[in-house]
């Protein structure tokens, strides 16, 4: 049974809407939203990040090259995004209306085919540059919860994404998700996934010398992505079309537990990189 709730917030309340400014533009209109500001503030201060950390010195790419590198992966993540999105959350959908593919601004964007996205660019730029592909991970590992944090906010802002039922006191009553009060996972999501995940890879990196190990600092990403959000899905409401799978976990926790594993296994593989490198006698 949920618990009280006479102290739960009212998202209406808030006077939060996802639009930031509406303009009409010769003949057209067209609307600035919080959730394209987001995409921007994350890449723009993941590239402003990406250049201090490269200032650190013995780092993969120079930072003319990250100037270059910004374009690719932006790509990435957009298309990897958006066609993660299509085809493991809702296909029906769009295979009924394949021209909504191409409509993000209605909204459905997938992290894990945005980090695919972003993976694949990484590849095929460390291919064309002759450059150590690894390496970059680690370092666009590191600047990665900047992204997140802006876009789980844009999310709270939004009112979309919302959590399951709660009857705690920090609960709130979004628009459209009935008349109990739900977690708001989109903070949790944004505290955990970017905050937390941002400062333990800023130690990591600023204070260890994890740097030289080409897949620590991605492996630890990866895994601590996959940890956080595994335990975050128990808190936020799975995508309708979806619902819940195997063992009661949504299909978020299932595509979060092989991360773990994976991440995993690029720390514990890292040394062996570094000495066959000689990553460490560098140092």
């Amino acid at each position: 049974m949920l618990g009280t709730f006479h102290a739960a917030l009212d998202y209406a309340s808030l006077g939060l809407s996802p639009t930031l400014r509406e303009f009409h533009v010769f003949g057209f209109d067209f609307a600035l939203r919080w959730y394209s500001l987001a995409y921007i503030a994350g890449i723009l201060g993941g590239w402003w990040y990406l250049g201090r950390l490269i200032d650190a010195g013995n780092a993969p790419l120079t930072r003319l090259q990250a100037d270059d590198f910004i374009t690719w992966v932006t790509l990435g993540i957009i298309l990897g995004g958006r066609l993660g999105y299509v085809c493991i959350y809702d296909p029906a959908k769009f295979a009924a209306d394949p021209a909504a593919i191409v409509r993000v601004w209605e909204g459905g964007m997938s992290f894990h085919g945005g980090a695919a996205g972003a993976i694949l660019a990484i590849i095929l730029f460390a291919r064309a540059k002759g450059l150590q592909a690894l390496r970059i991970v680690d370092y666009v590992a590191c600047v990665a919860p900047i992204g997140q944090l802006f876009g789980r906010l844009a999310n709270f802002v939004n009112g979309e994404l919302w959590g399951r039922e709660t009857g705690t006191n920090w609960g709130v009553i979004f628009p459209g998700a009935g008349k109990l009060p739900r977690h708001p996972s989109q903070l949790y999501e944004a505290a955990g996934e970017g905050v937390l995940l941002l400062i333990v890879l800023s130690i990591l990196f600023w204070r260890t010398p994890a740097r030289r190990y080409p897949g620590m600092l991605a492996g630890a990403a990866i895994a601590g992505f996959g940890a956080v959000r595994f335990g975050i899905e128990f808190f936020r409401q799975p995508d309708a079309q979806v619902g819940f799978l195997a063992l009661g976990l949504t299909m978020g926790q299932w595509l979060c537990a092989p991360m773990v594993l994976i991440g995993l296994y690029l720390m514990l593989t890292s040394r062996a990189r570094a000495d066959r490198l000689g990553l460490l006698q560098a140092a």
